[in-house]
């Protein structure tokens, strides 16, 4: 469509802006399989904690893998640079909002130690669940070494946006596809949120790609660069790459992770019916009283040293981390009881697992929230 007589820009939506639309036979939620499998870790729930300090600990990495999901523990957080932040957590939820990102600056300024990610992945591999990391791009070559040697069931590299050719005059960039292919771990990558991004990520090798950049909640990425993408558009885009890279490969099959505005269950039914594999949430599960962040919620962006791209976000607590995924619910607002949202979901349109549910009808609709 044209924006003036100079540029012309493309129509994209977000999740409010789409609804589900039952066109099938109904079935009982209990005949609905939401399970998920990426390499050779399967899960009961299609659910990854995003990598931010207010939402995954160690010890809610391992909770969120008890009930059926992956934890993603941030290799760059609080975790991984003090030997008991727990103070530091107490401290950034009492901050007074004008000297939230100073102080920020300054706790992260604390280098990362190698052997404190050692012990944190150690703690979640005790606790018997799928092992799971992050690094960003920028940190991935200094740490990937450490990582691998203690051992960690998936790789995820994340970043606010991350591609295949990243070009740098001050260092050696990260060669993703060679690094990909010298692992022997499955790597899931991201974000991307355009068809042509993803399907050179894919072409790395990945295992997976996340979807979206400058979409979530505790993100000013729009605000400071400019950059946004609504997340229904994204992650239909992203999926017709994963379809013509599955004909282009001969079969090789990439999973595409929504990853940015899944906030409640409505979110999670629609990021699915768009073509997702799976979900990463952030401040969703923020909101679990188990959360290191005292019911606030931020990401790297907001602590970034020269440009800051995120906020401290009061998300408040919804519940237990188990009532959050699995319920059950008390309220109806889409905060609590994310799985029988969808088990729900798929059962009214019909539809008996995950892969099918993609398939699902969609409408736009543009949300009108009510008085």
């Amino acid at each position: 469509m044209e924006i003036g007589r100079g540029k012309r820009g493309r129509r994209a939506y977000s999740f409010d802006d789409i609804a589900v639309v039952p066109s099938r036979r109904t079935r009982d939620p209990e005949d609905v399989d939401t399970s998920w499998q990426i390499d050779a870790y399967h899960v009961d729930t299609p659910v990854l904690g995003a990598p931010m300090d207010s939402s995954m600990s160690p010890a809610t990495c391992i909770g969120l893998g008890r009930l059926g999901g992956i934890g993603v523990l941030d290799l760059e957080g609080l975790w991984t640079r003090y030997e008991d932040p727990e103070p530091l957590f107490d401290e950034i939820a009492t901050l007074p909002a004008e000297e939230v990102v100073a102080r920020m600056q300054e706790i992260y300024s604390a280098p990362i130690r190698p052997d404190l990610i050692t012990r944190r992945l150690a703690e979640i591999r005790a606790g018997g669940v799928t092992v799971a990391a992050a690094l960003s791009p920028q940190r991935t070559q200094e740490h990937w070494r450490t990582v691998v040697e203690t051992g960690v069931d998936l790789f995820v590299i994340r970043g606010t946006t991350v591609s295949a050719e990243h070009v740098s005059s001050n260092r050696e960039p990260l060669n993703l596809k060679r690094f990909i292919y010298e692992l022997d771990v499955p790597v899931v990558v991201g974000g991307a949120a355009t068809y042509t991004a993803a399907l050179h990520l894919m072409r790395t090798g990945a295992a997976g790609v996340l979807v979206g950049f400058g979409g979530g909640a505790a993100h000013t990425t729009r605000q400071a660069l400019g950059i946004h993408v609504p997340m229904a558009s994204a992650v239909a885009d992203v999926a017709a790459a994963r379809r013509d890279y599955l004909d282009e490969s001969g079969g090789r099959y990439v999973h595409v992770i929504a990853d940015g505005q899944i906030g409640r269950s409505g979110d999670l039914v629609k990021a699915i019916a768009c073509g997702a594999d799976a979900v990463m949430m952030g401040a969703a599960l923020a909101r679990a009283a188990e959360a290191p962040g005292r019911g606030w919620h931020w990401g790297v962006e907001a602590h970034h040293p020269y440009l800051p791209r995120g906020e401290r976000v009061d998300v408040g607590t919804a519940g237990s981390l188990e009532q959050i995924v699995l319920g059950p619910s008390v309220v109806a607002d889409g905060t609590t009881n994310m799985m029988g949202a969808l088990r729900r979901a798929m059962a009214t349109a019909g539809y008996s697992d995950l892969k099918e549910f993609q398939r699902v009808e969609v409408v736009v609709s543009p949300y009108q929230p009510r008085d």
